[in-house]
C-alpha cells in the first residue's frame, strides 16, 4: 500500500489541520487528530483522482527525511505530528469472487455483518479496506 506523509497542526481554539507535503492544496481538517486523518485519507484518494482525470501524474511518495531536507517554504515542521496516509485506489465496479473460508469464521463474519446492518459483501469489503490501510 502506498503511503504518504502527512503534518497534522493544531492551533488554540481550532480544528486540526492536515497537509500533505507531496501534494500542494490538498489539506483536510477535523475535530479531532482521528477525524482529520479519516479526512486526510478522503482528500487524498478525490485529490489524486482529480490528478488523474487531468493527465497528472501522480507523485512518488518522498520520505520524511527527504521532505525535510528539501526545505519547501511552505512546509511547516513546526509543532507537527505526523501520520502515514495510505492511498487507497479508486472505487470500481463489483465483482463476484468465489473463495473458500472457514466454516466458522465466515459464521462469526455473518454475526458481525448482521449486527453492523450490512451484507456479507459488504463487511468483507470493508474489512479487506481496513487491513489495507493499517
Amino acid at each position: 500500500m502506498i503511503r504518504y506523509v502527512a503534518l497534522i497542526h493544531k492551533e488554540k481554539k481550532t480544528s486540526y489541520g492536515l497537509m500533505f507535503p507531496d501534494f500542494s492544496g490538498c489539506i483536510a481538517v477535523g475535530d479531532t487528530a482521528d477525524e482529520a486523518i479519516e479526512q486526510g485519507r478522503e482528500a487524498l484518494a478525490f485529490h489524486v483522482e482529480g490528478m488523474r482525470r487531468d493527465g497528472e501524474k501522480i507523485p512518488v511518495p518522498r520520505s520524511l527525511d527527504a521532505i525535510k531536507k528539501a526545505r519547501e517554504n511552505w512546509v511547516d515542521f513546526d509543532d507537527a505530528v505526523v501520520a502515514m496516509i495510505p492511498l487507497l485506489p479508486p472505487k470500481g465496479d463489483p465483482v463476484r469472487v468465489n473463495i473458500n473460508i472457514d466454516v466458522n469464521l465466515l459464521a462469526a463474519a455473518d454475526a458481525a455483518a448482521a449486527h453492523a446492518g450490512q451484507s456479507r459483501s459488504a463487511f468483507i469489503a470493508r474489512a479487506l479496506e481496513n487491513v489495507l490501510e493499517s
